[in-house]
């Protein structure tokens, strides 16, 4: 059995993450997570109104950023954080300065698993990227690290050791994760299906990644994690996963980094309007049909040997060819160029962090 399907208990790693929560509203949906993420820091990014006060449980270690604040301490630079839409969970990542981050949605509940017992999910993700990835050969028995498994026989030894894991892409039970037009012709559709499995996406397999159940390693791929322009003055929305998800999972594989999906799953509890969805989407639905292809052709150059170079050549290659699809993708190959620039300032290479002045709150 591989040696890691040995360690136990996981753990809890509650000085070195942070939990990401973009938000609207009061965030009472923490009180049924109390028993799992109380213990951790949470940075919550405000989204809309500023003026609007937010309401966190008591008895919980929290940052509350809202688009004054994000203005403030990026100045010019924050032009690159979106408005009016969960991409502006991204500068809660860019801010953080743990080494892991999880980061949910605020109508995401905790899920039982077929026993009828409630799934921690933030220790799923915390396991899944303390294990390695296997994005070299598809193992036929899923991960290979998790106990009662291992590798198959055919598997070459010489991979048997992994490659460390960046990401950890959890899913839904109840309301799927479904575009505008599978919303309207599937309205009552709902995910019941609990499978026990966690897998490596393969090496050259792009993944539609979303951002409501998801977990990474900060020191490893957090720059990739820039969720785009999306929402208020853009022409699109809902792709702000889809993009940092690509974009990751091109770098991923450039400098040999895992990418997990399946366990844990979250309740996904409520479905947002269709029709509102399809206005924010159908440009994204058309323009998908460009963008796969671009990432799948997309490669890095042996000089890109950090997330920051990767992720800029990534940009020009943006500007080059999806620029021709739409004047919003040269905006974007901007922005991402902006993003670097300010994640390098608030994350000095070798430096101490730069000083945010804050507004750190706490309900303790």
């Amino acid at each position: 059995m591989a040696e890691y399907s040995k360690v136990a208990p996981t753990p809890l790693l509650k000085d070195e993450l942070d939990i990401v929560i973009p938000t609207i509203r009061n965030l009472d949906f923490l009180e049924m997570w109390r028993p799992f993420f109380q213990q951790y820091h949470l940075i919550i990014v405000q989204d809309g109104d500023p003026s609007k006060v937010i309401k966190v449980p008591e008895g919980y270690d929290y940052e509350l950023y809202n688009r004054n604040d994000i203005n403030r301490i990026l100045g010019p630079k924050a032009a690159c954080i979106s408005f009016k839409d969960s991409a502006c969970r991204c500068f809660g990542y860019m801010v953080s300065k743990k080494k892991y981050i999880f980061t949910i949605d605020d109508d995401c509940f905790v899920a039982k698993d077929p026993t009828g017992k409630e799934i921690n999910a933030l220790e799923q993700h915390i396991k899944n990227l303390l294990c390695p990835s296997t994005p070299f050969f598809f193992n036929t028995l899923y991960d290979p690290y998790r106990e009662g498994t291992d590798f198959v026989r055919g598997y070459p030894f010489s991979l048997r050791e992994g490659v460390p894991t960046a990401v950890s892409h959890g899913l839904w039970l109840n309301i799927p994760d479904y575009d505008a037009p599978t919303q309207l012709v599937k309205p009552l559709e709902r995910n019941t299906r609990f499978v026990d499995a966690v897998l490596t996406i393969p090496k050259g397999t792009l993944f539609p990644m979303c951002g409501m159940n998801l977990a990474f390693n900060r020191e490893l791929i957090g720059p990739a994690m820039y969720f785009g322009l999306m929402g208020d003055g853009q022409p699109i929305g809902r792709y702000d996963d889809m993009w940092a998800g690509w974009c990751m999972k091109v770098i991923c594989d450039h400098l040999g980094l895992g990418v997990k999906t399946g366990l844990p799953y979250i309740w996904h509890s409520k479905a947002s309007n269709p029709f509102v969805n399809l206005k924010k989407e159908y440009k994204g639905i058309y323009w998908q049909e460009e963008l796969i292809p671009f990432f799948q052709s997309a490669t890095l150059t042996k000089d890109c040997t950090t997330v920051q170079a990767c992720y800029l050549e990534l940009s020009k290659q943006v500007k080059a060819k999806l620029g021709k699809v739409d004047d919003y993708f040269n905006k974007l190959a901007d922005a991402m160029v902006t993003w670097i620039e300010a994640w390098d300032e608030l994350n000095p290479a070798g430096g101490k962090a730069v000083e945010l002045n804050g507004p750190a709150k706490s309900s303790k």
